[in-house]
C-alpha cells in the first residue's frame, strides 16, 4: 500500500519524462506522422518518444533540423523530409551530417536546397562543407559590412556633433569678448560722465 502511495507522484512527473506526441501530429508506438502540418523549426518538437521507428515530417516548412533531435532514437529507420523550403547555410549542418551517416540514401533524393540560389535544387546529403561553410562566412562577411557602416555612421554623427560644439564655443568667445568690450566702453563713458559732474570742473 505505502509502496503504491510512494509512486503516484512519480506518475504525475511521467508526461514530462516520456516524450508525447506533438500537437498537430498523429502518433502510434511506432510512427509519427506529421505530414503536412504547418511545422516550422520553432513548432518542431524537443524530442520524439524513444520508439518511433518512422517519422513524417515531409510537406511543411521546416528550414533545418535542431541539433540532435535524431540522435537518440535507436529505432529510427526512415524520416521523411521531402516538400520542406531547406535553406542550406549553417543551420543545415546536422542535418546534412545524419543524412550522410543513413546507409540508404535513396529515401532523401528530394531533400534539395531551397535556398541560397546557387545551391538551389542540390541534395543536401551530397553538399559538400566548404560549400556550407561558404555560405555562413558569406553571412559573416555581410554581418561585418553591416557593422562597418554603422561605425561609420556613429564617427560620422560624433565628427558632425564635435564640430557643432566647436563652433558653438567660437560663438559663445565671441559673444563674451563682445559682452566685455561693451562693459569696458560703458565704464569708459561713466568715468567720464563722473569726471564732467565733479565740482572742480564747475570751477
Amino acid at each position: 500500500m505505502n509502496s503504491g502511495i510512494l509512486l503516484l507522484p512519480l506518475l504525475g512527473f511521467l508526461p514530462l519524462v516520456i516524450p508525447t506526441c506533438p500537437v498537430p501530429c498523429k502518433c502510434t508506438t511506432t510512427i509519427v506522422d506529421c505530414t503536412s502540418k504547418g511545422l516550422t523549426v520553432a513548432k518542431l518538437p524537443v524530442a520524439f518518444r524513444p520508439s518511433a521507428e518512422i517519422i513524417h515530417l515531409g510537406y511543411n516548412k521546416l528550414t533545418s533540423i535542431p541539433n540532435g533531435l535524431f540522435d537518440n532514437l535507436k529505432s529510427l529507420q526512415v524520416v521523411y523530409l521531402q516538400g520542406n523550403p531547406w535553406e542550406c547555410n549553417c543551420d543545415i549542418l546536422y542535418l546534412r551530417s545524419w543524412l550522410q551517416w543513413q546507409q540508404n540514401r535513396t529515401f532523401y533524393r528530394d531533400v534539395r536546397c531551397s535556398s541560397p540560389a546557387h545551391l538551389q535544387g542540390r541534395i543536401i546529403a551530397y553538399l559538400t562543407e566548404d560549400e556550407i561553410i561558404a555560405t555562413c562566412q558569406h553571412w559573416y562577411c555581410i554581418l561585418a559590412l553591416f557593422s562597418q557602416l554603422c561605425l561609420f555612421i556613429l564617427l560620422f554623427l560624433q565628427g558632425i556633433f564635435i564640430i557643432f560644439i566647436i563652433v558653438y564655443l567660437q560663438k559663445f568667445r565671441r559673444m563674451t569678448a563682445e559682452a566685455q568690450s561693451t562693459t569696458q566702453d560703458l565704464h569708459q563713458h561713466v568715468d567720464t560722465w563722473a569726471s564732467s559732474r565733479s565740482p572742480c570742473n564747475g570751477d
